[in-house]
């Protein structure tokens, strides 16, 4: 979740303090991106037909269905795309771990918390406004372009399926038992090509993501509230104009509640990026390493900004993702610091009114706020805008009873809803 508005572009930070890893962690981080960069420029170019196929039979959107259902791809042969990205659970992850274990022995820790892949396909491509805010991109840092690029990463990735290189993922889809039906669709001879073969799975995991109705049912409670289907309980209104209250939650400044353009369902994101100054999540073992640090926009995985343009004010800034299924999330925030939406809320309305709750206090009784970020760069924290424009000592926007309403009517955003008889 993200509450605030699109941020300031006028004002520069100091100079960026550059992250360096434990030689171990930075050896694992930088051959994922050097796959990435290695692979996707000549990847996009194959060229890649699928076949006429019975309307029956096999297509991109079938075999992608199985693609990403299929541990024999990874290592490790026991992670599949649906490992982390669990339909179970609105395509997130199904435990409570702030980082997922993946490689060949399912042994080598991430770095981010799994975000949902439910409505993805509807993200703009990244780009700046007019004004300079960034915007739409896929990932929590916005990197990858479009869904072919997003998907290609985890394939390869150290922490996650593994594929030291696109002939191991080639070697270990032709065993599999729709290689045939593969074959198909994308040509007899598809496996003769490497790259032909990796953009060819890409290009599947996107259509299935892209069409299947499972990734956008549309089907909430609220869905229903707003089709004049159902009226909501006392405490779901209470919550939902909280929800949208600028002197109070003012969560719909970076997540609207109401239709869009032709009358589409709201998606609970504006698509741009927010730094909140979450805590650093020691659970996340890169942070072992007091110089390690997430800063999202600007790095470490993201590299392009920081090296083409001068925006150190993007530093420490993540996607605002949308809120469709957020009660259903085991963790929050980009490192998952906390593990119950009550925890989250209270963050959100109590991060500057009581900061102890939720930072380190020093010898000296001082608390280190905003501790996962260069003291350089706290100046790129929200603390403008409501709930965040609150001092120690002041009320927090919002009351427990207050966030019980709020809590209410999150619920109501989850897919799946079955009336009551």
């Amino acid at each position: 979740m993200g509450m605030g508005n699109k941020l300031a572009m006028n004002q520069y930070a100091p100079a960026i303090p550059r992250a360096s890893t434990k030689p171990r962690l930075q050896a694992l981080a930088l051959t994922a991106i050097a796959v990435l960069c290695a692979l996707a420029t000549p990847m996009l170019r194959a060229p890649v037909f699928a076949g006429a196929t019975d309307p029956a039979g096999p297509n991109p959107v079938t075999l992608g269905e199985k693609i990403f259902a299929d541990p024999s791809l990874s290592a490790s042969g026991a992670m599949a795309c649906s490992t982390c990205h669990d339909p179970g659970h609105a395509h997130a992850q199904s435990n409570d771990l702030a980082v997922q274990l993946g490689g060949a022995n399912l042994d080598v820790p991430g770095f981010r918390a799994v975000p949902s892949l439910r409505y993805l396909s509807l993200t703009p491509g990244f780009s700046f406004d007019a004004d300079g805010t960034p915007t739409g991109g896929f990932n929590r840092d916005g990197r990858a372009k479009d869904l072919l690029v997003q998907a290609l990463r985890p394939l390869f990735a150290a922490h996650e399926m593994g594929n030291a290189t696109p002939a191991d993922l080639v070697a270990r889809l032709a065993r599999t038992p729709y290689a045939d039906e593969f074959r198909q669709v994308f040509d007899q001879n598809i496996f003769d090509d490497e790259q032909g073969t990796v953009l060819a799975v890409t290009f599947g995991l996107a259509q299935y993501q892209k069409f299947d109705p499972d990734f956008r049912p549309f089907d909430s409670k609220y869905d229903s509230f707003l089709a004049g289907k159902l009226r909501f309980e006392p405490a779901e209104l209470r919550g939902v104009a909280l929800f949208n209250r600028a002197d109070k939650g003012n969560c719909a400044a970076c997540h609207p509640s109401g239709r869009g353009p032709d009358y589409a369902p709201p998606m609970f994101t504006d698509f741009t990026y927010d730094n909140l100054g979450v805590p650093r999540n020691a659970e996340i073992p890169a942070t072992a390493d007091p110089d390690y640090r997430d800063m999202g926009l600007c790095g470490p995985d993201r590299t392009d900004l920081t090296d083409v343009t001068d925006r150190e004010d993007l530093c420490g800034a993540f996607k605002v993702p949308t809120l469709r299924n957020v009660a259903t999330r085991k963790v929050f925030f980009h490192n998952g610091r906390f593990k119950s939406l009550r925890d989250a809320l209270r963050f959100y309305v109590r991060r500057d009114t009581n900061p102890e709750e939720f930072y380190p206090v020093d010898a000296n009784g001082v608390v280190q706020k905003f501790n996962d970020l260069p003291p350089a760069l706290h100046g790129n924290v929200n603390t403008a805008e409501v709930p965040y424009d609150r001092k120690p000592g002041e009320a927090p926007r919002l009351t427990e009873a207050e966030l019980d309403d709020l809590e209410a009517f999150l619920n109501t955003l989850s897919d799946g809803y079955q009336p009551a008889p």
